[in-house]
């Protein structure tokens, strides 16, 4: 099931509003680029702002997402309908023959077991096409992003339109390594509502994330720093082996 700061009715709306202004985005589409990818599959789409940069710049692309309030939202900004929505993830995906999949932000770590994540890497390398290009980013466990998370206490407030303000909170609940868990609490002060929200991300060391790359029939091409996150995160860039 996915966490309710992509499913809950209330908190996928706001989601965008706390989750600035995505301008590493830019880094995906330069890899689109420079991989010559004219169709991209983007699994976790989440509300749909990598699909929609892509579609933009003359891209078919597909957003998978199992939350379909995420999907919603996302759906809401497609006017034009230039996006292929799906509800769902890795293993439900439909027949395609993509040259490129991503996984932006978090996806790639909120798969916590090693089945999951096999299948997951499995189902994308079905809806590439052979020599196709799977690309994602996961944080570096030797940077221990959770310890600045567990001191950034202060909560944030965001005026989201057509819905007011709405304070953000977020508290790291455990370190069991290689798992982290924290918790998002959301305030409404319109009505009184509060809505919380945990989600349980696993640090992969990049050895352990080449290997299920190799098991699951890819070749890493290249691990790469991303740019808005210096030192902070790996960019593994793989292909489909034939």
């Amino acid at each position: 099931m996915p966490d309710a700061i992509f499913a809950h009715p209330r908190l996928a709306p706001v989601y965008d509003a706390f989750d600035g202004d995505r301008d590493d985005l830019d880094a995906y589409l330069a890899i689109a680029d420079e991989l010559d990818a004219r169709v991209v599959l983007d699994l976790g789409c989440g509300t749909g702002n990598l699909v929609l940069l892509l579609a933009r710049h003359g891209r078919t692309v597909v957003g998978v997402d199992p939350a379909r309030a995420s999907l919603a939202v996302a759906r809401s900004k497609d006017r034009e309908g230039r996006v292929r929505w799906v509800h769902g993830d890795a293993t439900t995906l439909p027949p395609l023959r993509a040259d490129l999949a991503v996984m932006t932000g978090n996806v790639a770590q909120v798969f916590c077991a090693d089945d999951d994540w096999a299948r997951t890497l499995r189902g994308v390398h079905a809806a590439l096409r052979p020599g196709g290009h799977l690309v994602f980013e996961t944080r570096r466990p030797e940077r221990r992003a959770w310890e600045e998370w567990a001191a950034d206490t202060a909560p944030v407030t965001r005026d989201v339109p057509g819905v007011g303000p709405v304070e953000r909170r977020l508290e790291v609940t455990a370190v069991d390594l290689p798992f982290v868990s924290f918790r998002f609490t959301y305030r409404f002060p319109a009505d009184g509502a509060v809505v919380t929200s945990d989600s349980t991300l696993r640090f992969r060391d990049r050895d352990e994330v080449e290997a299920s790359l190799a098991a699951a029939g890819y070749r890493v091409l290249d691990v790469r720093d991303a740019p808005d996150r210096a030192g902070r995160e790996f960019v593994f860039v793989a292909q489909r082996s034939t």
